[in-house]
């Protein structure tokens, strides 16, 4: 979680006595032009739109790509529910994909839920976990499917040679106060795509084709909804862009203190990541839910079990499992070729992985010698235990 202090506050000041604090109140682009700039050159993407949050972001992309009634869209079983309820909010129907050991989308469970229904993918880049997008990117490209990736838990990290949200068709982040930039409530799309671009700046902002949207791609007028941003956001954005990857250099820096720490206990064996060069994530498998509910129980201080994470899984979406939605009549679940049906047992492998996985925080705003003075401990706790070997996925 990114941190705000003194610098953000300060950002505010000429924004406030500048009394421009719209998104579009300022000719220049203000601080909210200057962030999506910056962002397009550090994230090495041609297009970028701040938005009003990560949820919109993902609604959006769904939108400007063609989503909508009648389609299915595959997404993690383990996400925040945002991920589930943006296909909803375009018309889609969501279907549900296990996650394997790196606590992302299974590959081989994405080919099993493809239907001739399915029009896109959502993986989601999960707790600073980064998905095996070279088999997803390989699996959408031979099945004409579309690619949202969801880097909303994983802004800035990067999966090989590329940053997180700019592998797929579209990326969508978000800058709420828990993620890795943090204006409060936030969030920005990331294309490549000029049309798919000025549909989504279209969709965002109430189908305007005003308010300087010239560069519009050729594309006639789409009635939209409002996600859009403000400066004052912008403000606080431009110095969190500027903390991104001195913070994620501190969290690899504590991922190998800990690792390191791990390799040397028996019981804790390092499990698979999709990219352990750039890992920022760090989570603990266990044999039983006993051990993990026990783990989690002697450390709570950043350690949690991730099966009760609340909405994070799927078995805790009930809107979505008892597909209630807004008016009736606008349910797209009564839009479907084929019935589409949730039960607690639908991703019983996503279920097993997070009941015997804690996640431990990097600490990454704490000094490494208390990281290192936490990691040794819970090792000797690990060694005191009669039985349960565990993995650590980090």
């Amino acid at each position: 979680m990114a941190k705000v202090g003194l610098r953000e506050w300060l950002a505010l000041a000429p924004v406030f006595a500048s009394g421009k604090l719209a998104r579009y109140s300022d000719e220049t682009g203000g601080p909210l032009g200057r962030f999506e700039a910056d962002f397009c050159a550090k994230f090495g993407v041609r297009h970028a739109l701040t938005m009003s949050s990560g949820t919109g972001a993902l609604v959006s992309a769904l939108v400007a790509a063609g989503v909508g009634p009648g389609d299915e869209v595959l997404v993690p079983a383990y996400t925040w529910i945002a991920t589930a309820a943006a296909p909803l909010a375009a018309g889609a129907v969501p279907v549900l994909v296990d996650i394997d050991d790196t606590l992302t989308m299974d590959p081989q469970d994405i080919l099993r839920k493809i239907t001739p229904q399915t029009r896109a993918i959502i993986p989601v880049h999960m707790s600073n976990m980064v998905c095996d997008m070279d088999s997803i990117m390989r699996i959408a490209r031979e099945n004409n499917l579309v690619v949202i990736e969801d880097a909303c838990q994983a802004v800035g990290l990067r999966y090989k040679t590329k940053r997180v949200g700019t592998i797929g068709d579209f990326g969508a982040f978000s800058f709420n106060q828990f993620k890795n930039i943090n204006c409060g409530e936030g969030g920005a799309i990331a294309t490549n795509d000029a049309r798919l671009f000025a549909r989504a700046r279209m969709y965002h902002d109430i189908g305007s084709m005003f308010r300087g949207h010239l560069d519009n791609a050729n594309e006639p007028p789409m009635l939209g909804v409002n996600f859009k941003a403000n400066q004052i956001q912008g403000a606080m954005l431009n110095v969190q862009l500027k903390k991104l990857d001195p913070m994620i250099a501190r969290m690899r820096e504590r991922y190998d203190v800990i690792s390191e720490i791990f390799s040397k206990n028996g019981r804790l064996m390092v499990g698979p990541h999709n990219d352990v060069a750039n890992a920022a994530g760090l989570h603990v498998i266990f044999e039983t839910s006993e051990e993990a509910k026990r783990f989690a129980e002697e450390n709570r201080r950043g350690v949690y079990r991730l099966f009760d994470s609340s909405r994070h899984v799927y078995t805790n979406w009930q809107p979505i499992l008892q597909q209630r939605t807004g008016h009736p009549a606008m349910n797209p679940f009564h839009w479907t070729d084929r019935k589409i049906e949730y039960t607690p047992e639908l991703c019983a492998q996503t279920l097993d992985i997070l009941k015997r996985t804690c996640r431990i925080s990097l600490g990454e705003n704490y000094p490494v010698a208390l990281v290192a003075h936490i990691a040794r401990k819970m090792s000797r706790q690990a060694k005191s235990k009669p039985t349960g070997l565990f993995y650590a996925t980090i």
